[in-house]
């Protein structure tokens, strides 16, 4: 489900749940105890990485649908603990995403500290990403969106988000989603390489700037009161969001 594999002083995670790394309870605990750990347990950088082809699918749909309202607002407070762990993590975090990265597999690379996607294998079939949240129901948590206009500007980041518009790699690379491309088998290496090149700087100078830099992104998560998760789960059991996902699962039953 989340394998741990150590390059000296990099601690890569990487999400192994098959076929599409989709986010259920029991991943998006252990990822958030990983990255919470990894400093104290030696690591000074961590690479986030999926599967060639696939970063992650997102939230786990179907199993997420079983839940009552008590399970849903455990599962929900635990997704926006590990985005605030990526967000305040006091060592880098670089997200290797080798292959397709909507809805939640794009909300955890946008609050990594640098994100390397990998150039589409197939034109006629290229790899997406984007908050695609809108198109099956969901609203996007002001927190998020805050983090994605961080990236993109405030206007496009509303342009995207409003429509659940999903780009393909050069568009992400263009606008600033990500930060750089490469082939599907050297996303890893890259992601470990621009690691390395910032691990290689004074690190109390580095560390001290970086944590600075991001105090923006860290103080999202400040006021819980902000991360509104009773409402979003009265969203998710609203009937148009409770259809519109059903619907989705029934899609996926099929293909």
């Amino acid at each position: 489900m989340l394998e741990s594999i150590r390059h000296d002083a990099i601690l890569e995670l990487r999400l192994a749940r098959p076929p599409v790394n989709a986010l259920n309870p029991e991943l998006v605990r252990r990822l958030r105890t990983a990255v919470e750990e990894a400093d104290a347990q030696g690591a000074r950088g961590i690479v986030l990485s999926g599967q060639p082809g696939m970063f992650s699918a997102g939230l786990d749909v179907p199993e997420l649908l079983q839940l009552g309202r008590p399970a849903l607002v455990a599962f929900w407070q635990d997704f926006f603990g590990l985005c605030a762990a990526l967000a305040s993590s006091p060592i880098p975090v670089a997200a290797a995403m080798a292959g397709h990265s909507p809805a939640g597999g794009a909300v955890l690379s946008i609050f990594c500290d640098y994100r390397v996607m990998a150039r589409s294998v197939d034109p006629e079939k290229p790899f997406r990403i984007g908050l695609n949240e809108v198109q099956v129901g969901l609203s996007v948590p002001e927190v998020i969106q805050c983090a994605l206009r961080r990236l993109v500007g405030t206007y496009r980041a509303e342009r995207m988000m409003v429509v659940g518009q999903m780009l393909d790699p050069e568009q992400a690379l263009r606008i600033g989603m990500i930060d750089e491309l490469a082939n599907v088998d050297d996303v890893q290496p890259r992601a470990l390489e621009w690691l390395r090149s910032l691990l290689a700087l004074p690190p109390q100078a580095m560390s001290t700037t970086r944590l600075l830099a991001r105090s923006d992104l860290i103080g999202l998560f400040a006021d819980p009161t902000r991360l509104s998760v009773e409402e979003f789960a009265d969203g998710w059991f609203g009937a148009e969001t409770q259809s519109t996902l059903k619907a989705l699962v029934a899609r996926l039953k099929k293909t």
